[in-house]
């Protein structure tokens, strides 16, 4: 049985010959996001490009803006921040690659607000004892029980 891959581990493969240096980039960013603005910033803002300037004298570097997303209010916090996300950023990807950091607007109710899951109907007894009879042949633990949750959630799902 194959393991499960994150598509972030595969794309940057695929990606390196189709795509210019600047999308693999961004997409770096993303992989890393929650890391660099950590949890709780990371909700409130969004990396949307990244805008390279080439060097104007031959020995100088070409230099990066990341343009970011957030709401006003946000955005006057992240700019007193801005030496410090510039800094973690640098510090994960091991060069300074990313000179400058540019935050956009946008309103307040774009902000990606977290869905409320529906309540699930629970499992009559009948599907719980099918279940584990499916199930009592599995030794592994964790698959058994990775197995479970979602025999659990396709029957609750079935019975909509």
């Amino acid at each position: 049985m194959c393991a499960l891959k994150l598509i972030s581990d595969s794309v940057p493969h695929v990606a390196d010959k189709i795509f210019a240096r600047k999308f693999v980039a961004l997409g770096r960013i993303i992989t890393h996001w929650s890391e660099i603005m950590g949890e709780d910033l990371a909700q409130k803002a969004q990396p949307l490009k990244i805008h390279y300037r080439k060097a104007k004298r031959k020995g100088d570097r070409t230099s990066a803006t990341l343009e970011v997303a957030t709401s006003s209010a946000n955005a006057s916090l992240l700019i007193m921040k801005k030496g410090v996300l510039l800094e973690k950023m640098n510090q994960i990807f091991g060069d300074a690659w990313i000179t400058d950091i540019k935050f956009v607007h946008t309103p307040a109710n774009r902000v990606n607000v977290p869905k409320t899951s529906k309540s699930k109907k629970p499992l009559n007894s009948e599907q719980k004892n099918a279940l584990t009879s499916m199930l009592d042949m599995v030794e592994d633990s964790e698959i058994k029980e990775r197995l479970e949750r979602f025999g659990k959630a396709f029957l609750q799902n079935k019975t909509k």
